[in-house]
Protein backbone atom coordinates (compact mmCIF):
# COMPACT_ATOMS: atom_id res chain seq x y z
CA UNK A 1 0.00 0.00 0.00
CA UNK A 2 1.51 3.36 -0.94
CA UNK A 3 0.46 6.29 1.26
CA UNK A 4 3.16 9.89 1.91
CA UNK A 5 5.87 9.66 4.27
CA UNK A 6 5.69 12.97 5.44
CA UNK A 7 7.67 12.48 8.80
CA UNK A 8 10.59 11.69 6.80
CA UNK A 9 10.93 15.60 6.09
CA UNK A 10 10.50 15.86 10.09
CA UNK A 11 13.22 13.26 11.42
CA UNK A 12 15.76 15.71 12.87
CA UNK A 13 16.07 19.41 14.10
CA UNK A 14 18.70 19.37 11.38
CA UNK A 15 16.02 17.99 8.46
CA UNK A 16 13.67 20.41 10.18
CA UNK A 17 15.94 23.47 9.59
CA UNK A 18 16.47 22.13 6.26
CA UNK A 19 12.96 22.42 4.98
CA UNK A 20 11.98 25.22 7.06
CA UNK A 21 9.61 27.29 4.99
CA UNK A 22 9.39 30.50 6.81
CA UNK A 23 12.04 32.05 9.80
CA UNK A 24 12.62 35.48 11.43
CA UNK A 25 15.85 37.24 12.17
CA UNK A 26 16.99 40.27 13.33
CA UNK A 27 16.69 42.29 9.96
CA UNK A 28 12.65 41.74 10.24
CA UNK A 29 12.62 43.62 13.35
CA UNK A 30 11.14 47.74 14.30
CA UNK A 31 11.45 48.23 18.00
CA UNK A 32 8.62 51.09 19.27
CA UNK A 33 10.42 53.44 22.09
CA UNK A 34 8.15 55.61 23.95
CA UNK A 35 10.38 59.15 24.34
CA UNK A 36 8.88 61.40 27.12
CA UNK A 37 9.53 65.17 26.99
CA UNK A 38 10.20 65.15 30.94
CA UNK A 39 13.98 64.56 32.52
CA UNK A 40 15.13 61.71 34.35
CA UNK A 41 11.99 59.04 33.67
CA UNK A 42 11.84 55.86 33.26
CA UNK A 43 8.70 55.09 34.22
CA UNK A 44 7.66 51.00 33.52
CA UNK A 45 4.31 50.51 31.83
CA UNK A 46 2.57 48.82 34.49
CA UNK A 47 0.19 47.16 31.05
CA UNK A 48 3.33 46.40 29.03
CA UNK A 49 5.73 44.99 31.02
CA UNK A 50 9.46 45.51 30.03
CA UNK A 51 8.38 48.76 28.42
CA UNK A 52 8.72 51.94 29.66
CA UNK A 53 8.15 56.03 28.97
CA UNK A 54 12.19 57.36 28.76
CA UNK A 55 13.16 61.06 29.09
CA UNK A 56 15.43 62.07 26.16
CA UNK A 57 18.92 62.39 28.70
CA UNK A 58 17.99 58.28 29.18
CA UNK A 59 16.82 57.40 25.43
CA UNK A 60 20.93 56.45 24.75
CA UNK A 61 21.37 53.20 27.27
CA UNK A 62 18.27 52.05 25.43
CA UNK A 63 19.68 52.74 22.06
CA UNK A 64 22.76 51.23 23.10
CA UNK A 65 20.99 47.43 24.60
CA UNK A 66 19.03 47.65 21.22
CA UNK A 67 21.80 48.48 18.61
CA UNK A 68 24.34 45.64 20.78
CA UNK A 69 21.24 43.19 20.53
CA UNK A 70 20.89 43.51 16.81
CA UNK A 71 18.31 45.94 16.09
CA UNK A 72 18.70 48.30 13.21
CA UNK A 73 15.28 50.14 13.55
CA UNK A 74 13.18 51.75 15.49
CA UNK A 75 10.19 53.68 15.59
CA UNK A 76 9.66 56.71 17.97
CA UNK A 77 6.28 57.90 19.94
CA UNK A 78 6.34 60.89 21.71
CA UNK A 79 4.85 62.11 24.91
CA UNK A 80 5.42 65.99 25.13
CA UNK A 81 5.29 68.23 28.05
CA UNK A 82 2.45 70.20 26.53
CA UNK A 83 -0.86 69.44 24.58
CA UNK A 84 -3.10 71.53 22.46
CA UNK A 85 -6.31 71.75 20.19
CA UNK A 86 -3.86 71.13 17.01
CA UNK A 87 -1.24 68.89 18.06
CA UNK A 88 1.60 71.46 17.80
CA UNK A 89 4.19 69.52 19.70
CA UNK A 90 4.26 66.91 16.67
CA UNK A 91 5.16 69.59 14.13
CA UNK A 92 7.29 71.90 16.25
CA UNK A 93 11.37 71.54 15.38
CA UNK A 94 12.38 70.85 18.81
CA UNK A 95 9.42 68.57 19.75
CA UNK A 96 10.37 65.59 21.68
CA UNK A 97 10.04 62.88 18.30
CA UNK A 98 12.61 65.49 16.39
CA UNK A 99 14.65 65.45 19.68
CA UNK A 100 15.04 61.73 19.80
CA UNK A 101 15.47 61.17 16.08
CA UNK A 102 18.42 64.08 16.28
CA UNK A 103 20.25 62.37 18.98
CA UNK A 104 19.66 58.60 17.49
CA UNK A 105 21.42 59.14 14.50
CA UNK A 106 23.86 61.57 15.63
CA UNK A 107 25.00 58.03 18.05
CA UNK A 108 24.09 55.31 15.30
CA UNK A 109 23.91 57.02 12.21
CA UNK A 110 23.08 53.09 10.85
CA UNK A 111 19.98 52.63 12.73
CA UNK A 112 16.76 53.37 11.05
CA UNK A 113 14.67 55.81 12.30
CA UNK A 114 10.81 55.55 11.89
CA UNK A 115 8.75 58.43 13.07
CA UNK A 116 5.16 57.83 13.68
CA UNK A 117 3.27 60.65 11.86
CA UNK A 118 0.28 61.45 14.32
CA UNK A 119 -1.45 63.60 16.68
CA UNK A 120 -3.14 61.41 19.40
CA UNK A 121 -0.29 61.97 21.37
CA UNK A 122 -0.62 65.89 21.25
CA UNK A 123 -3.90 66.87 20.90
CA UNK A 124 -5.06 67.78 24.42
CA UNK A 125 -8.57 65.87 23.01
CA UNK A 126 -6.77 62.39 22.27
CA UNK A 127 -7.49 62.42 18.66
CA UNK A 128 -5.79 61.92 16.12
CA UNK A 129 -7.00 65.24 13.92
CA UNK A 130 -8.40 69.23 14.61
CA UNK A 131 -12.59 68.67 15.81
CA UNK A 132 -15.04 70.40 14.38
CA UNK A 133 -17.65 72.73 17.14
CA UNK A 134 -19.29 68.63 17.98
CA UNK A 135 -16.29 67.10 18.39
CA UNK A 136 -15.99 65.27 14.92
CA UNK A 137 -12.34 64.97 13.37
CA UNK A 138 -12.45 66.94 10.58
CA UNK A 139 -10.48 65.38 7.45
CA UNK A 140 -9.39 67.72 5.08
CA UNK A 141 -8.10 70.61 7.85
CA UNK A 142 -6.20 67.85 9.85
CA UNK A 143 -4.18 67.18 6.26
CA UNK A 144 -2.02 70.18 6.36
CA UNK A 145 -1.00 69.66 10.18
CA UNK A 146 0.68 65.75 9.16
CA UNK A 147 2.19 67.36 6.24
CA UNK A 148 4.17 69.56 8.70
CA UNK A 149 4.76 67.08 10.89
CA UNK A 150 6.35 64.40 8.22
CA UNK A 151 8.02 67.41 6.83
CA UNK A 152 9.39 68.35 10.19
CA UNK A 153 10.33 65.01 11.30
CA UNK A 154 12.29 64.41 7.87
CA UNK A 155 14.32 67.17 8.49
CA UNK A 156 15.20 65.97 11.70
CA UNK A 157 16.77 63.02 9.93
CA UNK A 158 13.75 60.16 9.86
CA UNK A 159 14.10 57.89 7.74
CA UNK A 160 10.96 56.36 7.23
CA UNK A 161 7.74 58.50 7.70
CA UNK A 162 4.79 56.41 8.99
CA UNK A 163 1.81 57.91 9.32
CA UNK A 164 -1.35 56.33 11.42
CA UNK A 165 -3.95 58.80 11.46
CA UNK A 166 -5.99 57.19 8.74
CA UNK A 167 -7.30 60.58 7.05
CA UNK A 168 -8.87 60.12 4.18
CA UNK A 169 -6.02 61.55 1.41
CA UNK A 170 -3.24 60.97 4.20
CA UNK A 171 -0.59 59.49 1.85
CA UNK A 172 -1.16 61.82 -1.06
CA UNK A 173 -0.91 64.81 1.25
CA UNK A 174 2.21 64.07 3.10
CA UNK A 175 4.02 62.42 -0.34
CA UNK A 176 3.64 65.91 -1.81
CA UNK A 177 4.75 67.63 0.90
CA UNK A 178 7.56 65.58 1.28
CA UNK A 179 8.08 66.10 -2.34
CA UNK A 180 8.04 69.74 -2.27
CA UNK A 181 9.96 70.16 0.66
CA UNK A 182 13.26 68.12 -0.86
CA UNK A 183 12.80 64.85 0.56
CA UNK A 184 12.40 62.89 -2.77
CA UNK A 185 13.86 59.78 -1.43
CA UNK A 186 12.28 58.88 2.20
CA UNK A 187 9.44 56.35 2.17
CA UNK A 188 6.36 56.42 3.26
CA UNK A 189 5.35 53.48 5.50
CA UNK A 190 1.73 54.09 5.64
CA UNK A 191 -0.94 52.67 8.37
CA UNK A 192 -3.55 52.59 5.81
CA UNK A 193 -5.47 49.24 6.76
CA UNK A 194 -5.44 50.23 11.21
CA UNK A 195 -8.38 48.77 12.56
CA UNK A 196 -10.33 50.64 15.32
CA UNK A 197 -9.54 47.86 17.94
CA UNK A 198 -9.46 47.05 21.60
CA UNK A 199 -6.07 45.69 21.10
CA UNK A 200 -4.97 49.21 21.65
CA UNK A 201 -5.44 49.63 25.22
CA UNK A 202 -1.37 49.58 27.03
CA UNK A 203 -0.45 51.62 24.00
CA UNK A 204 -3.26 54.42 25.11
CA UNK A 205 -1.46 54.00 28.67
CA UNK A 206 1.99 54.24 27.46
CA UNK A 207 1.44 57.13 24.92
CA UNK A 208 -0.76 59.19 27.05
CA UNK A 209 -3.03 59.53 24.21
CA UNK A 210 -6.88 57.87 25.57
CA UNK A 211 -9.64 60.12 23.38
CA UNK A 212 -11.43 62.40 26.02
CA UNK A 213 -14.30 61.83 24.39
CA UNK A 214 -15.90 59.44 21.96
CA UNK A 215 -13.95 56.88 20.31
CA UNK A 216 -12.11 56.55 16.80
CA UNK A 217 -14.59 54.43 14.85
CA UNK A 218 -15.29 57.02 12.48
CA UNK A 219 -11.70 57.27 11.18
CA UNK A 220 -10.31 53.61 11.88
CA UNK A 221 -11.57 50.40 10.21
CA UNK A 222 -14.23 48.17 11.81
CA UNK A 223 -12.75 45.17 12.53
CA UNK A 224 -15.82 43.33 10.59
CA UNK A 225 -14.72 44.32 7.37
CA UNK A 226 -11.68 42.32 5.27
CA UNK A 227 -13.16 44.12 1.30
CA UNK A 228 -12.35 47.54 2.62
CA UNK A 229 -9.15 46.91 3.83
CA UNK A 230 -8.18 46.19 -0.16
CA UNK A 231 -9.95 49.68 -1.11
CA UNK A 232 -7.59 51.61 1.68
CA UNK A 233 -4.63 49.16 -0.02
CA UNK A 234 -5.51 50.82 -3.70
CA UNK A 235 -6.14 54.28 -2.56
CA UNK A 236 -2.77 54.32 -0.60
CA UNK A 237 -0.76 52.64 -3.47
CA UNK A 238 -2.14 55.30 -5.74
CA UNK A 239 -1.48 57.64 -3.42
CA UNK A 240 2.62 57.05 -3.45
CA UNK A 241 2.85 54.49 -0.14
CA UNK A 242 5.81 52.60 0.06
CA UNK A 243 5.26 50.29 2.20
CA UNK A 244 1.83 49.23 4.14
CA UNK A 245 1.10 48.46 7.71
CA UNK A 246 -1.64 46.18 9.20
CA UNK A 247 -2.45 46.95 12.43
CA UNK A 248 -3.17 44.76 14.68
CA UNK A 249 -2.13 41.78 13.82
CA UNK A 250 -2.86 38.59 15.38
CA UNK A 251 -6.49 38.81 15.07
CA UNK A 252 -5.61 39.82 11.16
CA UNK A 253 -3.62 37.78 9.69
CA UNK A 254 -6.02 36.98 6.80
CA UNK A 255 -5.73 40.76 6.74
CA UNK A 256 -2.14 41.08 6.11
CA UNK A 257 -2.33 37.42 3.42
CA UNK A 258 -4.74 39.57 1.57
CA UNK A 259 -2.29 42.60 1.46
CA UNK A 260 0.36 40.01 0.11
CA UNK A 261 -1.69 38.37 -2.43
CA UNK A 262 -2.89 42.12 -3.75
CA UNK A 263 0.00 44.13 -4.00
CA UNK A 264 4.05 43.99 -4.50
CA UNK A 265 4.46 46.20 -1.85
CA UNK A 266 6.55 45.17 1.29
CA UNK A 267 4.30 44.48 3.98
CA UNK A 268 4.45 45.24 7.69
CA UNK A 269 2.78 43.44 10.87
CA UNK A 270 2.16 45.36 13.54
CA UNK A 271 1.98 42.92 16.68
CA UNK A 272 0.31 45.95 19.06
CA UNK A 273 0.35 46.73 22.54
CA UNK A 274 -2.65 44.18 23.84
CA UNK A 275 -1.04 41.38 22.34
CA UNK A 276 2.24 42.25 23.76
CA UNK A 277 0.62 42.69 27.07
CA UNK A 278 -1.63 39.54 27.13
CA UNK A 279 1.39 36.71 26.34
CA UNK A 280 3.62 38.55 28.96
CA UNK A 281 0.85 38.36 31.27
CA UNK A 282 0.16 34.65 30.85
CA UNK A 283 4.06 33.74 30.31
CA UNK A 284 4.31 35.71 34.03
CA UNK A 285 1.83 33.53 35.42
CA UNK A 286 3.84 30.67 34.37
CA UNK A 287 1.15 29.56 31.52
CA UNK A 288 2.81 29.65 28.56
CA UNK A 289 6.00 29.36 27.38
CA UNK A 290 6.90 32.58 26.27
CA UNK A 291 9.78 32.14 24.20
CA UNK A 292 8.41 29.55 22.48
CA UNK A 293 4.69 31.47 22.25
CA UNK A 294 6.31 34.84 20.90
CA UNK A 295 8.36 33.01 17.98
CA UNK A 296 5.10 31.10 17.42
CA UNK A 297 3.28 34.44 16.95
CA UNK A 298 6.22 36.05 15.00
CA UNK A 299 6.12 33.51 12.53
CA UNK A 300 2.59 33.35 11.86
CA UNK A 301 3.19 36.97 10.73
CA UNK A 302 5.85 36.21 8.38
CA UNK A 303 4.09 33.14 6.62
CA UNK A 304 0.88 35.09 6.55
CA UNK A 305 2.94 37.40 4.50
CA UNK A 306 4.63 40.24 6.71
CA UNK A 307 8.01 41.02 5.50
CA UNK A 308 8.80 43.24 8.82
CA UNK A 309 7.39 43.16 12.54
CA UNK A 310 6.58 46.09 14.82
CA UNK A 311 6.87 44.54 17.37
CA UNK A 312 7.49 45.38 21.30
CA UNK A 313 9.33 41.85 21.55
CA UNK A 314 12.45 42.99 19.52
CA UNK A 315 14.55 42.93 22.92
CA UNK A 316 13.60 39.86 23.45
CA UNK A 317 13.96 38.04 20.02
CA UNK A 318 17.00 39.18 19.67
CA UNK A 319 18.26 37.25 22.63
CA UNK A 320 16.05 34.44 21.68
CA UNK A 321 17.79 34.34 18.47
CA UNK A 322 21.62 34.85 19.76
CA UNK A 323 21.35 31.83 21.42
CA UNK A 324 20.52 30.27 18.84
CA UNK A 325 17.40 27.83 17.49
CA UNK A 326 15.81 30.06 14.93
Amino acid sequence: MQFDRHRRLRSSAVMRDMVRETTISKKDLIYPIFVIEKDDVRNEIQSMPGIFQLSLNLLHEELKVSYDLGIRAVMFFGIPNEKDACGTGAFIDDGIIQKATRLCKQLYPDMLVLADTCLCEYTDHGHCGVLDDHGDVINDETLPILVQTAVSQAKAGADIIAPSNMMDGFVAHIRQGLDEAGFYNIPIMSYGIKYASAFYGPFRDAAESTPQTGDRKSYQMDPANRLEAMRELDSDIAEGADMMIVKPALSYLDIIRDVRNNSNLPVVAYNVSGEYAMTKAAAQNGWIDEERIVMEQMISMKRAGADMIITYFAKDICSYINKGGY
